[in-house]
C-alpha cells in the first residue's frame, strides 16, 4: 500500500514578506475618490471659517471670559489651533473611521478579497498592510488640516506668536513645536476610533456598516462623558481626554492629562486591534 503525502507547492521567488507591499496599497488607496473627497473637505475647512469671520466679524469673548475660539484671528498660529480645536471632537473622527474602517470590508463588498487572499498574500500581511495604510491616511489629514489653516490664517491675519486666551503668549518657534504635539496627540486619542473601525471592518462586508459603527461608538462615548453621574468612571472613556491638547499650549505645557490620555487610547487600541487580527485569521472567507 503507497502513503500519499501531500505536498504544498510554492511559486519560484515567492516570498510571503513581499506580497502586497504597503506602497500598492497606498496607491491603490489615494487613487480612490473617497480618499481624494476626505481630503478636499478638510483643506476647505480653513476657507470656510475664514469666510465666515469675514462675514460675521472677528470673534468676541463673552464677557471676561476668553476662548481660544476669540483668539483665531490674532495669527496663523492662532488660526491653525482654532482648526484643530474645532476639528477633533467629531470632524477629524471622520477620515479615521474611513480609512480604517473603509479598507478590508470595500474587499469583501467587491468579492475581492478572497482572490486577494488566494494570490496568495497571507492574511496577517494583508491586514498589516491595511492597517498601516488606514493610519497613515489618517494621520496625513490631521496633519493637512493645521498645515493649510497656518498658510491660510497667515495669509488673512498675519505671521505672528500664539495668544494664549488666558495671557501671555508663544513665540512662533515655540508655537510650531507645540502644534507638532497637539497633531501627535490629536492622532493618538483617534486610534480608538480606528480600532474600532478596523475591527468592525473585518468583521462585516459593508464598508458603511463599519465606518458608521465606528463614527457612533465614538459618538456614545462623547455622550457619556457628559454624564457627570459617572464621576470618576470616565476616566476611563477615550473622549473624556479628547481636549487634553490644550495643556500644550500653555506658557507652562502641563503633560500629566495627555499622558492619561494616551494610555487609555493606546490601551483600547491595542485590543481591538488584536481582536480584528484574531478573529480575521480564523475567518471563513466567502467574498
Amino acid at each position: 500500500m503507497s502513503t500519499l503525502t501531500e505536498r504544498t507547492e510554492v511559486a519560484s521567488g515567492y516570498r510571503a514578506g513581499r506580497t502586497l507591499p504597503v506602497r500598492v496599497e497606498l496607491l491603490r488607496q489615494l487613487k480612490r475618490r473617497r480618499t481624494l473627497v476626505m481630503f478636499g473637505i478638510l483643506a476647505v475647512l480653513p476657507f470656510v471659517l475664514v469666510a465666515a469671520f469675514a462675514i460675521g466679524g472677528e470673534p468676541d469673548g463673552r464677557g471676561d471670559r476668553i476662548t481660544l475660539m476669540d483668539t483665531a484671528t490674532a495669527s496663523g498660529a492662532n488660526f491653525a489651533a482654532v482648526n484643530l480645536f474645532v476639528s477633533a471632537g467629531f470632524l477629524l473622527v471622520i477620515p479615521v473611521a474611513l480609512f480604517c474602517g473603509d479598507t478590508v470590508a470595500s474587499e469583501a463588498g467587491w468579492s475581492s478579497l478572497r482572490y486577494l487572499l488566494a494570490a496568495p498574500v497571507p492574511r496577517v500581511r494583508l491586514l498589516w498592510s491595511k492597517l498601516v495604510v488606514g493610519l497613515g491616511l489618517s494621520l496625513a489629514a490631521m496633519v493637512l488640516l493645521p498645515v493649510v489653516a497656518l498658510v491660510v490664517g497667515t495669509a488673512a491675519y498675519g505671521w505672528g506668536p500664539l495668544q494664549i486666551p488666558t495671557g501671555g503668549s508663544l513665540g512662533t518657534g515655540t508655537a510650531a513645536q507645540r502644534l507638532l504635539i497637539v497633531v501627535a496627540y490629536v492622532f493618538v486619542s483617534q486610534l480608538v476610533t480606528a480600532g474600532l473601525a478596523f475591527w468592525l471592518s473585518t468583521r462585516t462586508d459593508a464598508p458603511l456598516g463599519a465606518v458608521g459603527g465606528a463614527v457612533g461608538l465614538t459618538i456614545v462615548g462623547n455622550v457619556l462623558d457628559a454624564v457627570t453621574a459617572l464621576g470618576d468612571w470616565r476616566h476611563f472613556l477615550p473622549a473624556h481626554w479628547q481636549f487634553a491638547w490644550a495643556d500644550a499650549v500653555q506658557p507652562r505645557p502641563e503633560w500629566s492629562g495627555m499622558i492619561q490620555g494616551a494610555a487609555v487610547s493606546v490601551t483600547y487600541a491595542l485590543v481591538l486591534f488584536a481582536l480584528a487580527f484574531r478573529g480575521f485569521t480564523r475567518k471563513d472567507i466567502v467574498s
